[in-house]
């Protein structure tokens, strides 16, 4: 069981409990697709709630922001969204949407509005997943051995071999692409910290939950914390969701 540690516990004891939410829409990340959720996704049904899991494209960010508000819109109520590392661009960018009552961020990029997030992560170490990518055809992939150490680490061998062979390859500028507004500066929200990391820096996730003022929690856990430690990721959604 992985050790967890909310920031800030006293000083949200003291805060209304959010929106009692019946929906939650997941976004995945690069190289994955939506089956990145199929761990988290049934511990959300038993606790009674409606879920679609996005099959972002990956080849812009336009384009996955608008496969997230088509899976928004097919619900109807009050809507937990919920990003995986890129897809917290995603998140930042649709939860502005007046049905989304707030905001769940695992291991993500929460950008500000118009920033330049690629700009912003070159202040914090570069991790060692990047050594990996590699280019083709105006796409870019990760070759297998860095899939499996850096990307998947944590997970039984037969599995990270599983989801390198499903790998989605992105488009070569989509970490380029900018929001045009921050939803978390507005909205509640959520962020789960993966300390062993070696995609996205920890370092990085923690100045990112600190400047949302996001409720955090810790996971000993690589960056696929939603497969590796399911039961922490949906205890976080349950309560963004006021469960």
């Amino acid at each position: 069981m992985a050790l967890l540690a909310f920031a800030g516990a006293t000083a949200q004891a003291s805060e209304p409990p959010p929106p009692q939410a019946r929906n939650v829409v997941l976004v995945h990340g690069a190289w994955a697709d939506g089956s990145s959720w199929s761990e988290v996704i049934p511990l959300l049904h038993d606790a009674g709630l409606n879920v679609v899991s996005v099959q972002n494209p990956l080849t812009s960010l336009s384009d996955d922001v608008a496969a997230t508000r088509r899976a928004l819109d097919r619900l109807e109520g009050p809507t937990v969204l919920v990003g995986h590392s890129y897809a917290g661009t995603v998140v930042s960018e649709v939860g502005a949407d007046p049905r989304v009552t707030g905001l769940v961020y695992v291991a993500a990029r929460a950008p500000d509005a118009n920033e330049d997030f690629v700009e912003l992560a070159k202040g914090f170490p570069t991790m060692p997943v990047r050594a990996g990518i590699v280019a083709s055809d105006g796409f870019l992939t990760l070759r297998e051995d860095a899939f499996l150490a850096y990307f998947a680490d944590g997970l039984p061998m037969a599995k990270a071999k599983a989801l390198f062979a499903a790998q989605q390859p992105i488009a070569a500028d989509l970490f380029a692409g900018r929001t045009t507004v921050a939803a978390w500066r507005s909205k509640p929200s959520w962020y789960a910290v993966s300390k062993d990391d070696n995609t996205t820096s920890p370092e990085l996730q923690r100045f990112l939950a600190k400047r949302m003022g996001a409720r955090v929690v810790e996971l000993d856990s690589g960056h696929l914390s939603l497969l590796s430690h399911p039961q922490e990721i949906a205890q976080l959604i349950l309560a963004a969701a006021g469960r």
